[in-house]
């Protein structure tokens, strides 16, 4: 059975008990897909391109990808936070440079990489416009990618920012990590997440790229 693996951040990752709610798209994409495809979601939280390869996670994934699987890269997030050096990637240089390793694994094998833009954060620059920098300028340097070295993308970032301007400001929080103080013992004094994504959140994004693989696969 073909496999697809999940190299990604927070957003896609599979959840410590102790950070539930808190919900990866990663985890429910299995059950908007063909059942003759086996996820294997190595996204991890706090990942970037450049830790994800320092911490030998993209060298597990090469041990185990193999002709007609299928690889979703989804980094930006972590990549620009500039004070962490364990992290940063420049959107110009070196995320780039990162991304290349990612396909080049995958081509090696014999397998397709499919890019994924990061999903937005949710910021509001008003009640109904959302930043386009929520993510800094790595949905960009991805697309740029993509066209120069011919590999499939997926514009998560795009259909995330339109999607929550659908909802707008107040439904959108729906798909986030927002509890009230002692809703959930994980989170005793609440917590207002525009990054994390709730069950529901994870659910329809994981529906969402669902549908745009369908395209690809």
């Amino acid at each position: 059975m073909p496999k697809l693996f999940i190299a990604g951040d927070s957003t896609a990752a599979t959840k410590l008990h102790s950070k539930r709610p808190e919900t990866g798209w990663g985890e429910l994409l299995d059950e908007f897909i063909t059942p003759n495809l086996e996820v294997r979601n190595f996204a991890q939280n706090g990942k970037s391109t450049k830790s994800f390869i320092d911490d030998g996670l993209l060298d597990h994934i090469e041990r185990e990808i193999d002709e007609s699987d299928y690889m979703l890269i989804q980094f930006g997030h972590n990549d620009e936070k500039i004070d962490d050096q364990s992290r940063y990637t420049h959107p110009q240089t070196t995320y780039q440079e990162n991304l290349l390793k990612f396909v080049l694994i995958a081509k090696k094998n014999q397998a397709i990489p499919i890019l994924v833009t990061p999903i937005s954060r949710r910021r509001f620059i008003d009640k109904k416009t959302l930043d386009p920098l929520a993510v800094g300028e790595y949905p960009k340097a991805m697309k740029a990618f993509a066209i120069k070295h011919q590999v499939e993308l997926i514009d998560m970032f795009s259909i995330t920012q339109k999607l929550y301007e659908d909802l707008g400001d107040e439904l959108s929080k729906k798909l986030f990590l927002y509890l009230e103080p002692n809703e959930h013992e994980n989170y005793p004094d609440g917590i207002q997440d525009d990054t994390h994504l709730s069950p529901y959140g994870a659910k329809l994004i994981a529906s969402l790229i669902a549908v745009e693989l369908k395209k690809i696969i």
